[in-house]
Parts: structure tokens; sequence; C-alpha cells
């Protein structure tokens, strides 16, 4: 009978130490996560709040980060008037720009656009914001042979700016 719980207390500590490895990894994953994605919640709230204070945003719907030659971080919305708004505001926080939405293409055109142009590809990534003083929608997609391609469309007109194929 001694062998017996000797056995069973051996598996005991088998199954605590496992319990404890993995709630340790748990924790450590929940912690890795949550400082991963700070910086990201940090610029949302930034933004939205400058986009609230500069641009009478009330209603966010999307945001976006953006990086080429600079950084910018671009929201879609509503303002205090119920107009669907676009507020793109550089990392400097400086000369931000307002657009109205309906002037230029949604997220879904821009894709639609694409996918118009190069069906082959898969979408990855979509963002807004400035390329050479201009705003633009940039599309991240891959091919079928899993290469990455970058599109660059004008907000305003939907004509690809740039195109980086196949990388």
């Amino acid at each position: 009978m001694n062998k017996k719980t000797e056995k069973e207390k051996t598996i005991n500590y088998i199954l605590l130490g496992l319990i404890i490895f993995l709630l340790t990894v748990i924790v450590f994953s929940s912690i890795f996560y949550l400082r991963s994605s700070r910086p990201m919640s940090q610029a949302k709230k930034e933004a939205t709040a400058l986009a609230e204070q500069y641009a009478d945003l009330k209603e966010v719907d999307r945001f976006y980060w953006f990086t080429r030659e600079e950084t910018y971080f671009s929201l879609t919305g509503k303002n205090d008037k119920g107009q669907n708004i676009v507020v793109i505001i550089p990392k400097s926080g400086d000369k931000i720009k307002v657009l109205d939405q309906t002037k230029g293409l949604t997220e879904k055109q821009a894709k639609q656009e694409i996918a118009k142009a190069h069906p082959e590809v898969q979408f990855e990534k979509v963002s807004l914001g400035m390329y050479k003083d201009q705003p633009v929608w940039e599309i991240t997609s891959k091919d079928s042979e899993n290469r990455l391609n970058y599109y660059l469309l004008s907000f305003e007109t939907g004509e690809e700016v740039k195109t980086i194929k196949g990388i």
C-alpha cells in the first residue's frame, strides 16, 4: 500500500508541475501580447484625441498606421455634423489634414480598384496616409507565388501612384 501511495504522490507532483508550467506560459504570453499591442493602442488614443479637438470627430470607424517617407495616423468616422470624414495626422502632430470622405475612395473601394486591376492578389493590409503631399491608400498584398506587392492609390482619383511588385 505504501508503494501505491508513493506512485500517487509522484503523479500528483508531475500534474502540479505541469499545471504551474502551463499557467506560467499563459501569464507570460498575456503580458507579451499586452506590451506588444500597447504602441498601437496608444497611437490610436492620441490620434483620436487630436481628431476630436481639431476636426470635431465624434465617431471613429477605423484607425490606420501608415509609414512611408513619414509616419501618419489616420482615422475615418463622423464629425459633429454627421458627415463622413477622414483625418490624417502626421506623427509630429503638425498639419492635420481633414478630408471629406465622399470626395475620395473608401477602404472597400480602394480594395475593389486593386482587385479589378490585379485579380491574382490576396490582400494583407490596408493603410491610409500621405505620400508626396497627396492622400493615398496603401494596399499590401501577396501574389500566387507568395511575393509581396505594394500599391499606393490616390485617395481622390483611385489611380495607382506607385506600385512595387514581387518582393
